[in-house]
């Protein structure tokens, strides 16, 4: 593979990523509907984000001349499918919803970190805008962690 067809590939992995975060927060959101307003804007919130860095980085995979991806992961789809057996057995209570958001942002934390360490040669201001992605989306994590640890602590 070419510099540039190894670079598409990995903004195309974050693009499918952000793709499944949008699906997946979108879908907790209609979870909490007419229960937990806060998690709802919380929720729409970070589906928007990721909206705007896949749309970032669409544009650099077209200015690489690529074709940018349009799908999610298999990971995202096993994601979606596993918030909904979860939600078969336990219902869409707060708990578990943050619990099945938090899952998605770990593996969107992975994804970011394997696109940094991956050999493919990233210029310095898509490592940047990488970089930065990564950095909002671990705030969103933690931010959904500490959601969940609270409505732990609450109901423990």
């Amino acid at each position: 593979m070419t510099t540039n067809e190894n670079l598409i590939e990995v903004l195309n992995d974050l693009i499918e990523i952000n793709n499944d975060r949008v699906t997946g927060y979108e879908k907790a959101a209609d979870d909490t509907k007419d229960l937990d307003v806060d998690l709802q804007a919380i929720f729409h919130s970070m589906a928007n984000d990721s909206r705007k860095y896949a749309a970032e980085l669409t544009e650099e995979v077209t200015k690489l001349g690529g074709e940018p991806a349009t799908g999610s992961t298999n990971k995202g789809k096993i994601y979606r499918v596993w918030m909904d057996v979860k939600a078969t057995f336990s219902g869409h209570d707060r708990q578990s919803v943050l619990e099945s958001c938090e899952f998605g942002e770990d593996a969107a934390q992975k994804a970011y970190k394997e696109a940094l360490a991956s050999d493919a040669e990233i210029d310095a201001a898509t490592r940047q805008l990488i970089t930065e992605q990564q950095s909002s989306l671990k705030t969103a994590h933690d931010l959904i962690k500490n959601y969940r640890d609270a409505h732990q602590a609450v109901n423990a």
